[in-house]
């Protein structure tokens, strides 16, 4: 059954953040969530965690190397262009794309926090591990899916890919949705429209970044380099960007959203607005 890469070093390295996963995932929702430690915390305890949760996916294949890359240089290792392409996609998300849940879905940060375009730079480092794990999770289905279906006309095949990655996307978005709402700090304006339709508007990211991501290293014969890993994870993001916008331009708020709920820098709206004047 064809699960993981073919090409060693993203074998190594997919095998490695799901192992690492039940580390930040224990501390955050098995630790931090239920014993409501939080309560308790000021910008330095919410920024130490998004600092242990994300900085051992760079140190820790560092410093101890997989026989996989035992042989290959630091810039040609998977975990290397995986983190690459997640820090850049999960950068833009924060920085941009939070925004429209404060515009469209009506969230809001409350914790303690020092930010960055309003955006808490714990939910930075958390987004990066999340991600990498969602993503590899996508990979290894969609490896086997295309195992599966290989004898299957090539317009079949899109058609099962296709569904496969929207029935995942949603389901992720979903259950994390699901998975924080013990956490008071980050609220919506109608919880239950989140769960059914801000799901949806979540589950774009995915749509997008889950096939892109997909490819890095996934051809034997044909390593990317760093460069084409950036200008492919700015590609997907931008992307992201023009279908979140499209859906806030057509299809407006999921719920109504007082003034007093909303962001008053919405994103890139608030930019576009506010650079007319030159």
């Amino acid at each position: 059954m064809m699960w993981l890469a073919q090409n060693p070093s993203k074998r190594w390295g997919e095998i490695f953040f799901l192992l690492y996963t039940p580390f930040w995932l224990t501390l955050c929702l098995g630790i931090v969530v239920p014993y409501k430690l939080y309560e308790t915390f000021t910008e330095w305890e919410y920024l130490l965690i998004g600092l242990v949760s994300a900085v051992p996916t760079f140190v820790v294949p560092l410093l101890f190397v997989g026989k996989a890359d035992s042989n290959v240089s630091w810039s040609n290792r998977y975990w290397v262009k995986a983190n690459l392409w997640m820090m850049i996609f999960s950068y833009v998300g924060n920085y941009f794309w939070t925004h429209y849940f404060f515009k469209v879905l009506g969230a809001s940060y409350t914790f303690p926090s020092w930010r960055m375009n309003d955006v808490p730079h714990t939910t930075f480092l958390l987004a990066h591990v999340c991600f990498l794990f969602y993503h590899v999770v996508s990979n290894i289905t969609l490896r086997r899916l295309q195992h599966a279906i290989a004898e299957l006309p090539e317009t079949i095949q899109w058609a099962f890919k296709a569904g496969w990655i929207l029935a995942l996307a949603y389901v992720i978005a979903y259950l994390e949705t699901v998975a924080i709402a013990n956490f008071p700090y980050y609220t919506f304006v109608d919880r239950a429209s989140m769960y059914k339709v801000g799901s949806l508007f979540y589950a774009i990211y995915f749509i997008v970044s889950f096939p892109m991501f997909l490819r890095v290293d996934e051809k034997p014969g044909d390593p990317w380099d760093l460069p084409r890993v950036a200008i492919d994870a700015l590609g997907a993001a931008m992307l992201v960007t023009i279908l979140l916008d499209l859906w806030r331009i057509f299809l407006g708020p999921i719920v109504p959203i007082p003034d007093s709920k909303q962001c008053p820098q919405s994103g890139l709206p608030w930019f576009a607005e506010h650079t007319q004047q030159f």
